[in-house]
């Protein structure tokens, strides 16, 4: 991990680009002395269906949708 403060970021932020490429570390951006952000190389995610990531995870009862009486009449779903 390395520190370099805002100013430092600004004017090398091509260098600590290459760098972040070369080695896989994080660099941390310091205001003041305080960490105000992290810099982390890209790492791409791998492709997945989102909708289809629970098929056949999830069942769900055949009385899911029936409301239970006194529930209903409260509701006014039922008389």
């Amino acid at each position: 991990m390395k520190s370099v403060n805002v100013t430092a970021a600004k004017a090398h932020l091509s260098a600590l680009l290459k760098e972040l490429e070369e080695k896989d570390e994080e660099i941390i951006i310091e205001r003041a002395g305080k960490p105000i952000a992290r810099i982390l190389k890209y790492k791409a995610i791998k492709h997945f269906n989102r909708l289809g990531m629970f098929k056949n995870k999830i069942t769900f009862s055949e009385d899911f949708d029936q409301w239970p009486e006194d529930i209903a009449i409260k509701l006014g779903i039922k008389d």
